[in-house]
């Protein structure tokens, strides 16, 4: 009898103990972080004009957004501004997000070692949002036929110079962004909206067109002169269980004024990161475009060297 009381004292105290750390952890706010849906938002180099994609302002964006998303479960973004050395880093990651000019690890030091932890990291599920121009891959990263580890994880891609399979094509014009009519939850909360942008068209989606677990979610009527249905959205649901999306706007950043634009790239990114995508869109609070210091919010041209 006397043992019974004394494990049933000691379990007791055990439990009593546990919860007062749980507490403890709770309001210095790190047991909540350990269930947070990481994000990892990545810019690459980037040498466009002042007011023109803007890779390092956009993903202060991009993480500000995150951070402050209103209307989703847990989660929580980090800025990188280069690779990370310390591999732990990339440990727990949801979904990475790239900004920049072309993907990114094609044009960072130690490509290989990168592609070899990107590739771990998608094997295990984790999900990919390309924006813009890090959509964008050229002949020489690509195979003969355009093979491309990109291509798998997020379904397409913008084929740009001295690519011999595929060309696509960009250039600023007025355009019209228009929701595909399908239940895809990236496409809830948001509505068509036009821009003066640079969206590209004719992406390349491998040589047999889109895979069946490719889907079209935003489409623009390109060019203007000779319209017809071009994808400017797609995303990918992977047998690994990864997602991947890749948008190929904005160039301009005075466009992330745009409510439906932010709504559609932070949907994007929820839903790759696996969490539930609110009916009414991912909300999220933006200050003044200035605040996150990009070159120019308003395009400039190219200044000389």
């Amino acid at each position: 009898m006397k043992t019974r009381s004394l494990y049933v004292g000691l379990l007791f105290c055990s439990t009593l103990l546990v919860g007062i750390l749980w507490s403890a952890l709770v309001q210095r706010g790190y047991a909540a972080d350990a269930f947070k849906a990481k994000v990892l938002v990545v810019a690459g180099p980037c040498q466009h004009p002042p007011g023109t994609h803007e890779a390092i302002a956009g993903a202060r964006l991009l993480t500000h957004c995150v951070a402050h998303a209103e209307n989703v479960g847990p989660i929580s973004a980090l800025l990188l501004e280069a690779w990370p050395k310390d591999g732990s880093v990339l440990e727990n990651t949801a979904t990475i997000v790239f900004i920049g000019d072309i993907f990114p690890p094609e044009r960072m030091d130690e490509r290989d070692k990168i592609m070899a932890q990107l590739t771990k990291l998608m094997d295990q599920g984790c999900g990919i949002v390309c924006i813009h121009y890090a959509t964008g891959l050229r002949g020489e990263h690509v195979a003969e036929d355009g093979d491309h580890p990109l291509l798998h994880w997020m379904g397409g891609y913008f084929a740009t110079g001295g690519c011999k399979h595929h060309r696509s094509v960009a250039r600023v014009c007025p355009a019209t962004l228009v929701p595909e009519d399908n239940d895809h939850p990236i496409l809830q909360g948001w509505k068509k909206f036009a821009f003066d942008d640079e969206p590209y068209w004719n992406n390349y989606f491998g040589k047999d067109g889109m895979a069946p677990n490719v889907t079209s979610l935003v489409y623009a009527m390109l060019p203007p002169t000779e319209p017809k249905k071009e994808t400017i959205g797609w995303a990918i649901q992977r047998e690994d269980g990864g997602r991947g999306v890749g948008l190929v706007v904005p160039h301009f950043f005075r466009n992330w004024r745009i409510d439906d634009l932010r709504t559609l790239v932070m949907n994007s990114i929820v839903w790759t990161a696996k969490l539930d995508v609110p009916a009414e869109g991912v909300k999220s609070s933006l200050p003044d475009l200035a605040t996150f210091k990009p070159d120019s919010v308003d395009p400039q041209p190219r200044r000389k060297r």
